[in-house]
């Protein structure tokens, strides 16, 4: 398995599949995935609570895990990346 320690070298996929290769032979390296995680100051967060079929919080943890991060840390991650995503579109 190839490791990733440049988001360069993640190229743009044009669907699921091609990802889905992608990441069938290639992991992050785990200084990489962490060092783009943003420690939240703990006077500035909010506490929120999501409901999540115990089957995708599963595989939520089997990712994390797999990039040795924390899920919920990851799953702010993304947040983060989709809200970026969604202002620039506006």
């Amino acid at each position: 398995m190839q490791t990733i320690s440049r988001w360069s070298e993640i190229p743009d996929f044009d669907d699921a599949v091609a990802e889905s290769r992608f990441w069938e032979a290639h992991q992050l390296d785990g200084q990489l995935m962490a060092s783009s995680v943003q420690e939240a100051d703990p006077r500035d967060s909010t506490m929120v609570t999501l409901r999540f079929d115990p089957r995708m919080l599963l595989r939520i943890k089997r990712l994390a895990r797999s990039r040795f991060l924390n899920y919920q840390p990851m799953m702010k991650q993304w947040l983060a990346e989709r809200i970026e995503e969604e202002m620039r579109k506006s």
